[in-house]
């Protein structure tokens, strides 16, 4: 008699599990990138995550990985390419490497501010690039930035003849490492996790970066020099895997890309009043900050200019945009 009711059971147990509803269970994915938490890309990355989890019921979880915790650009790229890792908000420098039109947002004086930076970023040359982020395997979503960039040095630095033989901290991509060769200084590379201890004891002088990080990081603790220069842009591409895309269904693609757009759009809108509230913060440090303009800079940009317009054919089409 067990032995029938376990049997009978049976089906009337999987006909009463089918009937239930169906919940549909949240996939689990990654976004890399090299900016510590306090990073204005690590906070809208965060912000962009949660959006897109309330806007599919949470059926796409994106958790974040700040600080380089799943590798530099470079090992993150390779990734991406696999479908290892999901999503980044990535730097320039992988895509200039490999394609010197990716450089011309680094531009010296391209642009004058953040408002600037932020009617190039959502023109027609900026999507031709974000299209073809295919060549890589990758999803562009959209471009984002961080700070107009700065100067900081240990050495106190007055005329740009104080760079010359200085070890500034550079990103490794040709067009931002040619700007600093042209200026006699020597651009030296390293992840952003490093650089910290790196200006401490002396394996560099000094760094391009923006005001944010200068601040929060706290690298004015050892420096003589504040330069407010605003000499480049600094944009950053939120991208993913051509490979994970493909299993993503259309309505959560649709959620995904417009969040995104979303986000890096107020994210740049942001950076006018980021960087007027850490220039401030800075000013009251006892590190001397000193505004320069193009002219401090002397022959270099113009050389600069020469030569990345034969390596770079799509900075002529940015020029034009920016109305030079």
């Amino acid at each position: 008699m067990k032995r029938f009711y376990k049997r009978a059971l049976g089906p009337i147990l999987s006909l009463a599990a089918l009937a239930l509803p169906q919940v549909s269970q949240a996939d689990e994915y990654r976004l890399g990138l090299i900016t510590p938490p306090p990073h204005q890309w690590t906070v809208s990355a965060i912000e962009a995550a949660a959006e897109i989890k309330e806007k599919t019921e949470g059926r796409v979880d994106i958790l974040i990985f700040p600080s380089g915790q799943l590798g530099n650009e470079a090992q993150m790229l390779q990734q991406l390419q696999t479908g290892a890792l999901d999503f980044a908000f990535f730097t320039l420098g992988e895509f200039a490497n490999r394609n010197p039109n990716y450089g011309i947002f680094l531009a010296p004086y391209l642009v004058d501010d953040v408002a600037g930076a932020r009617e190039l970023l959502k023109g027609p040359t900026a999507q031709k690039l974000l299209d073809g982020m295919a060549d890589f395997g990758l999803v562009g979503f959209g471009w984002g930035m961080a700070g107009m960039r700065m100067i900081v040095t240990g050495p106190e630095v007055k005329t740009v003849e104080d760079l010359k033989g200085l070890k500034i901290r550079t990103i490794p991509f040709a067009p931002e490492l040619a700007f600093w060769t042209s200026l006699g200084a020597a651009p030296t590379p390293m992840p952003l996790p490093a650089l910290y201890d790196a200006f401490a004891n002396g394996q560099v002088d000094g760094m391009q970066i923006d005001v944010e990080g200068t601040w929060n990081t706290k690298y004015y603790e050892h420096a003589k020099s504040i330069i407010i220069s605003n000499h480049m842009m600094f944009p950053m591409a939120a991208i993913g895997s051509g490979r994970k895309w493909q299993g993503i269904s259309e309505a959560d693609r649709a959620v995904i890309s417009e969040v995104f757009a979303a986000k890096l759009d107020e994210m740049v809108g942001k950076y006018g009043e980021i960087d007027a509230k850490y220039k401030a913060d800075l000013e009251t440090t006892n590190v001397p900050v000193t505004t320069v303009g193009r002219d401090w800079f002397g022959p270099a940009i113009d050389a600069w200019y020469e030569e990345w317009r034969t390596k770079a054919p799509m900075l002529s089409e940015i020029e034009a945009e920016a109305g030079h």
